[in-house]
């Protein structure tokens, strides 16, 4: 994303004092209220919100209360739930973020005990599901990295917007891990993969059910292929074939109800002209 040099100096420079911050209330195993007031902060210093108009502690959603909300102009960007530094984040602190923003329709979450920052895009489908868009470990992460300045640059105030957010889960996907090894065991590149073969190996044949065998229990990790995240990659892809092959028959179309245009000879002119055919 392109945030501005001042943007990405303000998180670069608050990080880095934030690392000697959190460092010391990890040691001093801090609570979870302790840990909240310390992301308070960070959402002013880091993120350049308003921390006493642009963020609310303990936002009720239906009874219950999700530790902070992020609002602009009376539109909440994304809900935080927070843990204490000291513990270790787990798929049931999430679960409940998760849970919070599905009840108030909220399509993106952070999940964080100061040190480490995930954000997650929730999917409202039937159940609803969670997707991983960034993690970031503010104590072991370079301040400086693409990777830091992109995840917090978004969650920023300058940075923030729905399309933004959804061009770096669309990066994320198509990138990650699971993406790429479901990318590796597709036709279209196993077949490029076997034409490879031959072509080095002067002619050597091999067909594509043996290559995927090789790569699903040779070569790729098995936890890349198997599970959850695994599955979601391959639908993802899946989905991605079905939106290109619809954009190519779109086009194709727009080519086949172009008029045609034939050259007539002009009399007033010794160049032909152009007229449309019916």
């Amino acid at each position: 994303m392109g945030i501005s040099a001042k943007v990405s100096n303000r998180i670069t420079t608050q990080l880095k004092r934030y690392r000697t911050i959190l460092t010391n209330i990890q040691k001093r195993d801090v609570s979870e209220a302790d840990t909240v007031t310390v992301i308070n902060d960070m959402l002013a210093d880091v993120c350049g919100y308003d921390k006493y108009h642009q963020v609310t502690s303990q936002y009720a959603i239906r009874g219950t209360f999700v530790d902070l909300a992020v609002m602009v102009d009376d539109d909440i960007r994304f809900l935080i739930e927070v843990k204490a530094i000291g513990i270790d984040l787990k798929d049931i602190h999430v679960k409940q973020a998760i849970d919070y923003a599905a009840n108030q329709g909220i399509e993106w979450v952070v999940l964080t005990n100061g040190a480490v920052w995930r954000v997650y895009k929730v999917h409202f489908g039937q159940p609803i599901e969670k997707i991983l868009v960034c993690e970031i470990d503010v104590l072991t992460a370079s301040a400086r990295s693409e990777e830091v300045l992109e995840c917090f640059g978004n969650l920023s105030k300058e940075g923030f917007s729905k399309s933004s957010m959804a061009e770096l889960l669309h990066e994320k996907q198509i990138t990650n891990k699971f993406t790429v090894a479901a990318m590796l065991l597709t036709d279209e590149v196993l077949d490029g993969l076997r034409k490879e073969i031959r072509r080095l190996g002067s002619g050597v044949r091999v067909d594509i059910d043996y290559l995927r065998t090789l790569l699903t229990e040779n070569i790729i990790k098995r936890d890349l292929i198997d599970g959850d995240e695994a599955t979601a990659a391959v639908q993802n892809i899946k989905r991605l074939h079905r939106s290109v092959a619809r954009k190519k028959s779109a086009s194709a179309k727009e080519i086949d109800d172009m008029p045609i245009v034939a050259p007539v000879a002009d009399g007033n002119s010794s160049l032909p002209r152009a007229v449309v055919e019916p």
